[in-house]
């Protein structure tokens, strides 16, 4: 019996993690296993509460008449703080200092093992708001709202440099850049719609242009906007071509501390 329940929680918590903020049925369960409605609720207690102490999210169940659970992912502060720490030190190295204030950051953004946690901290960031569509930028914006749409469970949509003619109709809008160059960004009209409550997630913020290039698709969809969240921002200039944003990183272009926590 204890050897059944053992292997009982661990398929019920791979469940959990394959799915993040989808949810399951304890009714299902039940009967998938072959036990009662009862006995999976206290599976389920004991998985959320192995997955809180570990600090990476919690269960919650419906007590209405679906009896579902969701896994929603969250960091706690104390793994978060030490994460992105971490991910500072790693990007303060001298060796990663590009010419133009910039820093090299693309092997980070690439690497699973970074962007899945990113991705939690800005789902614990975000989740309250409950938005229905990721929305990021190509290149390297694309793994991060990737991380990000996984862990909250909704799709990701692509704004693109150049239109596809795999992506079908688009919409094209124009923006302008810090060095006054006027820019194009498409998105496709089978991806975003006017119900969609959209979060866009940048990789890297210096003035803000590209940001705001999104924020005008968004606008020119009718959706709406719910929060912005960005892996590095840099301190100058200190006003952006956006206001409202969630920076995780800092990139400072002067002082002896390169990058730290926003």
């Amino acid at each position: 019996m204890k050897g059944q329940r053992t292997e009982r929680l661990i398929r019920i918590t791979s469940k959990f993690l394959s799915s993040p903020s989808c949810q399951i049925s304890l009714t299902g369960l039940a009967d998938e296993f072959g036990v009662s409605k009862t006995v999976i609720s206290d599976d389920v207690s004991m998985v959320n509460d192995a997955l809180t102490r570990e600090g990476y999210g919690r269960l919650i169940v419906d007590r209405g008449r679906t009896g579902g659970a969701f896994f929603v992912p969250a960091l706690s502060s104390e793994r978060r703080e030490e994460f992105l720490k971490n991910v500072a030190k790693i990007l303060s190295a001298p060796s990663r200092l590009l010419p133009g204030g910039l820093i090299y950051y693309a092997d980070i953004l690439f690497n699973p093992v970074y962007t899945d946690v990113l991705g939690l901290a800005f789902a614990s960031d975000f989740k309250d708001l409950h938005p229905s569509l990721i929305m990021t930028s190509e290149v390297k914006g694309i793994p991060l709202g990737l991380a990000t749409a996984r862990a909250l469970g909704v799709p990701l949509a692509v704004c693109r440099f150049r239109n596809r003619a795999s992506d079908g109709p688009a919409v094209c809008v124009h923006y302008p850049t810090q060095s006054g160059e006027v820019r194009s960004m498409y998105m496709g009209t089978k991806i975003l719609s006017p119900d969609d409550k959209v979060l866009l997630i940048d990789d890297f913020m210096h003035g803000g242009s590209t940001a705001a290039g999104m924020v005008q698709v968004v606008n020119e969809f009718r959706a709406e906007l719910v929060g912005m969240g960005v892996f590095i921002a840099v301190d100058e200039p200190e006003e952006k071509a956006v206001s409202e944003y969630k920076a995780l990183l800092k990139l400072s272009l002067h002082g002896e501390e390169r990058v730290s926590l926003f």
